[in-house]
């Protein structure tokens, strides 16, 4: 067995079978959508539904991040079954998650008598860039690395990780107030389809006018990534299957193999960025597979 085991949040938004496959701990963060209705996203697995509610309501839901006790809850049978943990988590710029996380790892470290070490890694990014720190993780795990390897194996895959995303509009990032540097944009720009990474927070990179654009341009980045030599690929969408097996399609032709994943992002992600995101990004296959 592993010596370290790696536990992730529900913002990577990996596919269920590689999760289970790669032994990962997940810890899901939660949508409130009222003082008495609040879920964990892991819970809502009707995204239809939940996208369907989120362009109808009047107020958007609030996210917040797991509790400590949450993370105690995962971190605890993995110390007891002798593991070190390497514990990756959503952007401290976007959310507490981190925070949580090493409060956590300090309350179980003072209660457990010196046992297995826990290292807290703040991604830099979110969604599928966390999945792929996630899964080099848990690679370098799976071939017997130790606590300080995984940790390593992380900084080399964030310093090669690209991502880049279409979304259809601004209007949701302003009604949550999540707009960081995008604020600039607002305003007039709100018809134009932005192409947005994150690098700790939500950067700008550009702006399209139509969809038809914002596709081509998630292809120019995959043909740069496969220039670069960053064949370990993935794209994701919210409420935009269509589009996301086109860009797959598109991709596999580049690549000249598959994705590690295709996925829709969740309602953490999607509260603040609404339906239409189409996004690409990629890594060396070889931190990855």
């Amino acid at each position: 067995m592993p010596p370290v085991a790696v536990v992730a949040d529900t913002t990577a938004y990996l596919p269920r079978e590689l999760v289970a496959a790669n032994a990962i701990t997940l810890v899901s963060l939660y949508v409130n959508f009222s003082v008495e209705r609040s879920e964990r996203e892991a819970e809502l697995s009707d995204l239809d539904l939940f996208y369907d509610e989120l362009c109808s309501v009047e107020r958007l839901p609030t996210t917040s991040q797991p509790s400590v006790g949450d993370f105690v809850a995962a971190f605890e049978p993995l110390l007891a079954a002798g593991k070190d943990i390497v514990s990756i988590h959503l952007s401290e710029a976007l959310s507490g998650t981190c925070a949580a996380a090493r409060q956590a790892a300090t309350a179980v470290r003072r209660d457990s008598n010196g046992g297995g070490r826990i290292e807290v890694i703040d991604s830099r990014t979110a969604a599928g860039g966390l999945g792929l720190l996630v899964l080099a993780a848990a690679r370098r795990a799976r071939a017997g690395g130790d606590l300080d390897a995984v940790v390593d194996a992380v900084a080399e895959t964030r310093d090669e990780l690209k991502m880049w995303c279409a979304v259809d509009t601004l209007e949701f990032l302003k009604r949550g107030g999540r707009i960081g540097a995008v604020g600039a944009w607002i305003g007039s720009t709100l018809k134009v389809k932005p192409i947005l990474t994150v690098e700790s927070e939500l950067a700008p990179v550009e702006r399209v006018r139509t969809s038809a654009r914002a596709f081509e341009r998630m292809v120019d980045y995959a043909r740069q990534r496969q220039e670069s030599g960053a064949d370990g690929w993935i794209v994701q969408h919210i409420q935009a299957p269509d589009e996301a097996d086109r860009l797959a399609a598109r991709c596999r032709e580049i690549f000249g193999n598959e994705p590690l994943f295709v996925s829709e992002l969740g309602p953490v992600i999607g509260v603040h960025i609404g339906p239409g995101l189409l996004g690409i990004g990629a890594v060396p296959a070889r931190f990855v597979r």
